[in-house]
């Protein structure tokens, strides 16, 4: 059978094909990490659903501020299982290096919202 993790399933599509779990513990780290993602990625489609309520009020002012949510959601979730096989082949390996690409995407996006929303507030 395939020992690679690279071609695992994701936390929830069932064991991996050698008889358990990709990494023996459903607790580790890859896990919990792709679960804090997926909480993200909620977050963004609700700030994305209040923006668009926003709109009859503010204008299409509004629609950057749900073009950004969109687009953070998006490629957070395209990128997540990446991420997961990532972690779990740098736990298998010993060595796992932090994904400061992503938290900088994510933290520029947050910023950049919180700006469109301060200025919708201030306007």
């Amino acid at each position: 059978m395939d020992q690679n993790p690279a071609t695992a399933p994701l936390p929830g599509n069932g064991p991996h094909p050698t008889n358990g779990p990709l990494d023996g513990d459903p607790g580790l780290q890859p896990e919990r990490t792709a679960l804090a993602w997926g909480r993200t990625v909620l977050t963004l489609i609700a700030a994305s659903a209040v923006c668009l309520r926003w709109l009859p009020d503010q204008g299409p002012f509004v629609l950057a501020m749900f073009g950004l949510t969109v687009t953070a959601g998006t490629g957070i979730y395209a990128t997540q299982r990446r991420r997961y096989r990532r972690s779990v082949e740098g736990i298998l390996a010993g060595h796992l290096s932090p994904d400061i690409a992503a938290v900088f995407w994510t933290a520029g996006a947050c910023v950049a919202l919180g700006a469109l929303g301060v200025w919708l507030v201030l306007s």
